[in-house]
């Protein structure tokens, strides 16, 4: 079940834009990073931080930098979608290693 929600998340990213998203702003770029950063903060405190998350947070930027706002909206929200499936991963492992305890 766990590994169903891990799934959806990580295809949120993947969804088509929408209309709103057509035309990024800087704004929305600020927004989406910050977003991003917060989750990859939160997996960091769970020290369950994935390699591919910082380099989504590094694409972005680096789209940021060259004006492809479009580009680095998407790139911050699946970094994102990865700090929360990290999260979830984290989370469910907690739990996880007592069924394979041998009692």
């Amino acid at each position: 079940m766990t590994r169903l929600i891990i799934l959806a998340v990580m295809l949120a990213g993947f969804a088509c834009p929408s209309a709103a998203e057509a035309a990024s702003t800087e704004a929305d770029y600020k927004t989406a990073l910050a977003a991003a950063e917060a989750a990859e903060k939160d997996a960091g405190a769970l020290k369950n931080q994935w390699t591919t998350t910082e380099q989504a947070l590094v694409a972005a930027k680096k789209a940021a930098a060259a004006g492809d706002f479009d580009a680095a909206v998407k790139q911050s929200r699946q970094a994102e979608a990865l700090a929360k499936a990290s999260i979830a991963q984290a989370k469910e492992q907690d739990d996880a290693w007592k069924a394979a305890v041998v009692r």
